[in-house]
């Protein structure tokens, strides 16, 4: 059985679909599911559709009313809902694509919700400019060289030290309310970061840029 699954949310629809061959378990907000029928997703691989159903509409839906999971508690938000069956099925690990786009708040709240799941969950999100997800203290990623990298405090993080990127830190501190380290680059094929306290979102881009180096 594979181990992770893939989700899809009612933002921003991703422009390519990953390989479904690669998830044990494939799902959809109701939102979701109508772009994913729009652009040919293959709905019969959907293991379940979840929401309550405000965004559904259409008699062919019908077609699948086997897997629509009625979730109407309105004090979660669809994805919040979704990430609970997610983990009720056995799955820790989750690509999520529409997690951005659209309305802002809606951007915020999914980066919120995978704050409340990141010690349960391996959440990452995928949109056409980056990959994007909440790393552990001790972290390292290869493959980076000349992509953007960008740290998010969420809402701080204390004693931070980086190697790879155009503008390092050494033992320094990020903040929401004062100093955040997006915009950054890697200008080494393996970027680390270490930290003490609190916790970061770690942006990477999809493609290489060709950024001017400041050494």
């Amino acid at each position: 059985m594979k181990d992770k699954a893939l989700l899809f949310i009612n933002g921003d629809h991703p422009k390519t679909f990953p390989d479904p061959d690669q998830y044990g378990l494939i799902a959809c907000t109701d939102g979701a599911f109508h772009y994913l029928k729009q652009l040919g997703f293959p709905l019969d691989k959907l293991d379940f559709i979840s929401g309550d159903f405000d965004s559904h509409s259409g008699s062919d839906e019908n077609v699948y009313q086997d897997k629509f999971i009625l979730t109407l508690d309105q004090d979660k938000t669809d994805f919040h809902k979704a990430l609970e069956i997610i983990l009720e099925r056995g799955y820790l690990s989750v690509d999520v694509f529409g997690g951005s786009g659209g309305e802002q708040d809606h951007f915020l709240g999914n980066l919120t919700v995978a704050y409340a799941f990141k010690d349960q969950l391996g959440i990452k999100f995928y949109d056409e400019f980056s990959e994007y997800y909440f790393v552990p203290k001790n972290f390292t990623l290869k493959g980076v060289n000349n992509k953007m990298i960008s740290l998010y405090p969420f809402p701080s993080v204390d004693n931070i030290t980086t190697t790879g990127l155009n503008w390092p830190l050494t033992n320094g501190s990020l903040s929401i309310t004062s100093r955040i380290g997006t915009r950054n680059f890697a200008v080494e094929d393996e970027v680390s970061i270490q930290y003490e306290s609190g916790d970061l979102l770690f942006f990477v881009g999809i493609n290489e840029i060709e950024y001017p180096k400041i050494y």
